[in-house]
């Protein structure tokens, strides 16, 4: 275990850590107080030894994404005006041509209106482009007089491909804050984005929660593409501090 990821795990809000280290065809079962288990969809993802978090990183092929059922995983069913939340991701952008946004983990269903939190690169709205961004939505449809949903903070530095970044996304209950390996990636009215609505409350029905991908125009798009070497998820917005601590570099 990487000195990291024990960091990660003293964390007291930690709801479950992915480390990636299993093979592929394997389920990934996380570590921490909730040991879920993602489910590859799509074949079997790869396992690569080019990790940040230990020896390997998982790698998704464009199409392929992880599934955890919502009924499986009740402790990451973040809603209500009190929800609160962190999602910390270590990952390296596959260098192709990105033709839609990419989702990277959150529970997040656009085609049935039941959106709640994910993060997201490369949304492409608010005059954005590559930048990592955090999506909150209380109304689970599209924002009232958009066609999609444009509730979101977004930072101001564009991505790189083939670079591993630290990423955080975190939402307490007033704002949206997205960083980019440790620093709060500061963008005018975007982040901190000030959002006091809280989370959609898709009950027993809403959005699983996804990594790599989200249903959307009646099917799974949205793909990410590349390497994943952890994904962490905390029920607080963590601090600064630690935010710096647990990134990369």
């Amino acid at each position: 275990m990487t000195s990291k990821s024990a960091l990660i795990l003293q964390q007291d809000s930690l709801v479950s850590f992915w480390d990636f280290q299993e093979a592929e065809g394997q389920s990934r079962v996380a570590k921490g107080p909730f040991p879920y288990v993602l489910d590859e969809m799509s074949g079997p993802i790869k396992r690569v030894e080019e990790g940040v978090l230990g020896t390997y990183a998982a790698k998704l092929e464009y199409g392929q994404w992880f599934n955890l059922p919502r009924k499986d995983c009740p402790a990451l069913d973040f809603h209500g005006p009190e929800a609160k939340l962190t999602i910390f991701a270590w990952l390296k952008r596959e260098n192709r041509v990105n033709g839609q946004c990419e989702a990277i983990a959150g529970m997040w269903n656009e085609t049935e209106k039941k959106r709640q939190y994910a993060m997201f690169l490369n949304l492409r709205i608010w005059g954005s482009g590559d930048q990592v961004g955090g999506h909150v939505s209380v109304e689970g449809g599209p924002t009232q007089g958009y066609p999609w949903c444009m509730t979101t903070a977004i930072g101001a530095t564009p991505l790189a491909k083939d670079e591993w970044y630290a990423l955080a996304f975190t939402y307490d209950g007033t704002y949206a804050k997205v960083y980019v390996d440790g620093v709060l990636d500061e963008r005018e009215t975007y982040n901190p984005y000030l959002y006091e609505k809280g989370l959609f409350d898709g009950g027993h029905t809403g959005a699983d929660f996804t990594v790599g991908g989200v249903n959307r125009s009646g099917e799974m798009g949205n793909f990410y593409a590349g390497l994943l070497g952890g994904l962490a998820v905390f029920n607080e917005a963590l601090t600064d501090e630690v935010i710096r601590k647990l990134s990369i570099k």
